[in-house]
């Protein structure tokens, strides 16, 4: 393997992500609600949708890195298990933690902190699979992991638990909201 290759590659890796998460933000609704969409772009806005789109492109990404520079296979499973999570991760805990705060969700903050956290993910990864530590011996544990977050990730979106992380704050709702649901009259029938 190329370290230096591999360095480029994790370098670009941060802005094709992010705009792959920008695109599959929308990929929903421009194919009008296609199978494909809801398993890889958000139905809705919440969270959880939000973290599933940063781990599409982070996914696809890092199979692109796979077949270029092919690195130690059994490492970079590891590398980019432990990154994922912590992109994940990260995402969910930032917008909970500041919102603890400001009360309300921060359009741009919650941007720039997916970019941020995108290109640590990268970086951890790019530490993780150049360093002499023998990660590899975590490569059972971490294909484990890797299955139980794409079950997650498959089912969370079509069969949500009832949790905030999963619930639209524009409609309240949760998983896939039919398109002739009025938004207003969701709040309206809130009860105080």
């Amino acid at each position: 393997m190329s370290e230096r290759k591999f360095k480029n590659l994790e370098i670009v890796g941060a802005p094709v992500i992010y705009l792959t998460a920008a695109l599959l933000h929308f990929v929903y609704d421009l194919s009008g609600g296609s199978t494909l969409s809801i398993l890889f772009g958000s139905v809705n806005e919440s969270v959880w949708e939000h973290v599933k789109i940063f781990a599409v492109g982070y996914v696809l990404w890092s199979v692109i890195e796979l077949l270029w520079v092919k690195p130690p296979f059994k490492k970079f499973v590891v590398a980019k298990t432990v990154s994922l999570y912590f992109l994940s991760i990260a995402i969910v805990t930032f917008f909970y933690a500041y919102n603890l705060f400001t009360k309300e969700p921060i359009l741009w903050l919650d941007l720039l902190s997916s970019a941020v956290f995108v290109i640590l993910s990268q970086y951890l990864s790019y530490r993780l699979i150049t360093n002499d530590n023998d990660i590899a011996d975590y490569f059972p544990v971490a294909v484990l992991l890797l299955m139980t977050y794409f079950v997650m990730f498959f089912s969370f979106t079509v069969f949500p638990p009832k949790i905030d992380l999963f619930k639209d704050p524009v409609t309240g709702m949760y998983g896939i909201i039919d398109d002739y649901i009025d938004h207003g009259a969701v709040f309206l029938s809130k009860k105080p």
